[in-house]
């Protein structure tokens, strides 16, 4: 069997795709599984050791150059790419029009939500076959039930998101023990207070740990910088892939994270989290896995620090 699942974007939405591949190997140990992904993520199906082909598309650049000749060498690359193989099934988890133009360039029958289970309805009419799933089910497990539907599967125990990462060996890491706080996201609304931040990252310090803050643009580093001058001993970390990233995340003792990908990459790989909330409802797309996770706050609440605290005490034993 050779299978193509379509999950481009974002970061959180490419993580929660995850168990899908596991589900399949669980279920079908010989299938041979290909993922279509915006390039920026592409690394993340790559840390699965079921994914056998990743093919990045572009579509986010490809919107800012459409007139360009590039552009449409690119994209009729990629849809040569997609249609020299013949799949058994090509699985469209995102629900987007986006993604069922993407699966239909694909070489094999393309299945996805019904109408009524897709984020924009009008996809269904696109797919071979499309299979009604909640939408009150949490992100995951719409992405397992889907493709079980699509596929012929029961859904069997826990999420298994099947990635790992090589130990972290920077240079500039700290050698005791270390809590990673991922301090930036993509709306401000979802921010932690800065003086909040300070306030944990020096009862960290105080118990042992040595807190880590990574950061990606100039306005990320900027704050992490701050932070890291208000925390004894903190390191406020340099730009880092994401396989990078990954790695410092498997290493450390615990992550304290905003609403942001990297809390849920945190999780799928099985590092103590406490995610925060300030401007949404993590009910159904909070984080979620195996092991010590936690999702606080909600929409227009804002975790106080005693909480975090003490939630960190169960993390960290």
């Amino acid at each position: 069997m050779r299978l193509l699942l379509v999950k481009t974007s974002s970061l959180g939405d490419v993580i929660h795709n995850l168990p899908v591949v596991s589900d399949i190997r669980r279920h079908f140990p010989g299938a041979s599984i290909d993922w279509c992904v915006e390039e920026s993520f592409a690394s993340i199906p790559c840390l699965h050791p079921g994914v056998e082909n990743v093919v990045p598309v572009a579509v986010r650049r490809w919107r800012r150059s459409l007139f360009k000749a590039a552009t449409w060498r690119e994209i009729v690359a990629v849809r040569r790419a997609l249609g020299d193989s013949a799949y058994d099934a090509v699985v469209d988890t995102q629900g987007l029009l986006k993604s069922a133009l993407l699966a239909r360039w694909a070489n094999g029958p393309v299945l996805g939500y019904d109408r009524d289970s897709a984020r924009e309805p009008i996809v269904a009419y696109l797919y071979e076959r499309h299979f009604k799933v909640s939408r009150e089910l949490h992100a995951v497990e719409r992405n397992r039930r889907l493709a079980a539907e699509a596929l012929g599967y029961d859904l069997i125990g826990e999420p298994d998101y099947g990635i790992t990462a090589p130990p972290a060996d920077f240079d500039w890491l700290p050698e005791r023990p270390y809590v990673v706080l991922l301090t930036a996201t993509s709306r401000d609304d979802k921010l932690w207070p800065e003086d909040h931040w300070q306030q944990l990252g020096r009862e960290l310090a105080e118990q042992g740990y040595a807190v880590v803050l990574p950061a990606g643009n100039p306005v990320e580093r900027a704050r992490a910088a701050r932070l890291g001058a208000a925390i004894p001993g903190a390191v406020a970390a340099p730009a880092l892939s994401i396989p990078a990233l990954a790695s410092l995340l498997a290493s450390a003792k615990a992550c304290v994270g905003v609403d942001t990908g990297l809390t849920h990459l945190a999780v799928a790989l099985k590092v103590p989290t406490i995610a925060l909330y300030t401007a949404t409802d993590p009910g159904l797309t909070g984080v979620l896995g195996v092991g010590f996770w936690r999702n606080l706050g909600g929409k227009g609440q804002i975790p106080a620090v005693a909480a975090v605290l003490g939630e960190l005490q169960g993390a960290l034993g």
